[in-house]
This record gives structure tokens, sequence and C-alpha cells, in this order.
């Protein structure tokens, strides 16, 4: 058994449905750390105690990329939640933004890094690194 609790959440496949929003809270709470976190080093403000995302904001302001949930398979999951926006007119326009981000972030070559790795593509972009 790979878990001990167990719930019911509805018909076949609402587990999927979960997971994919699940995933949708993930990136979009990552990317909106990874801009904060880039606009305040840009004006030289120490984000890691002004940010409430403690555990992400620190990974970020120490490079600590190791993987946990790597970009790769996390931008998978949010292409699955694309396909509820095609299929069933649910409008996940943030959500799509940030798979995109996530596709820059692979083009980089940077997929196998943890979504922490998100603020590496906007330090990029704003020129700080």
């Amino acid at each position: 058994m790979l878990g001990k609790n167990t719930a019911h959440i509805g018909e076949a496949g609402a587990g999927q449905v979960a997971k994919i929003c699940s995933q949708i809270a993930v990136a979009l709470t990552a990317q909106a750390v990874a801009e904060a976190l880039t606009l305040a080093r840009e004006r030289g403000v120490d984000g890691a105690r002004r940010l409430i995302l403690d555990l992400h904001g620190q990974r970020m302001l120490g490079s600590n990329f190791a993987p946990g949930l790597r970009i790769c398979p996390h931008r998978k999951d949010l292409r699955l939640a694309g396909g509820f926006e095609r299929e069933q007119g649910v409008p996940l326009f943030a959500t799509a933004g940030a798979a995109e981000r996530m596709n820059s972030v692979i083009a980089q070559e940077m997929g196998d890094l943890n979504h922490s790795g998100l603020p590496a593509l906007c330090g990029q972009l704003a020129g700080l690194d």
C-alpha cells in the first residue's frame, strides 16, 4: 500500500484532475515567487525576509536547484491542464504563461532543475546573471 489515508474525491479520473489542480497551484506560486524575488534583487531588497514563501524563497536566493519536482515533468502536468482548457473551455491563462516560462527554462537546458530554477531564467532576462 502506498499510503495510509484514502479519500473519495469523485468519479474515475478525479484523482488526475486533483493532481493537475495541485500542479497548477505549485507552478503559479513558483512563477510568482521567481518574479517577486527577481524584482526585489534588481532593486536591492532582501527578498528572503520580505516574502512569505520562505522555503522556495530561500531555495531560489541560495541557488538551490536540486531536483525535487523537476521542471520537465511538472511542465508535462501543465500540458495536461492545457488539455482541459481546450476540451472543456476552462480558462487557464496564468497556467499557460507558467508553462511557457518552463518551456523557456527547458530550452536553456535547465529542465532537470526543480521549479525553483525559474529565477535563473528571470535573472537572465533581467540582465542580472
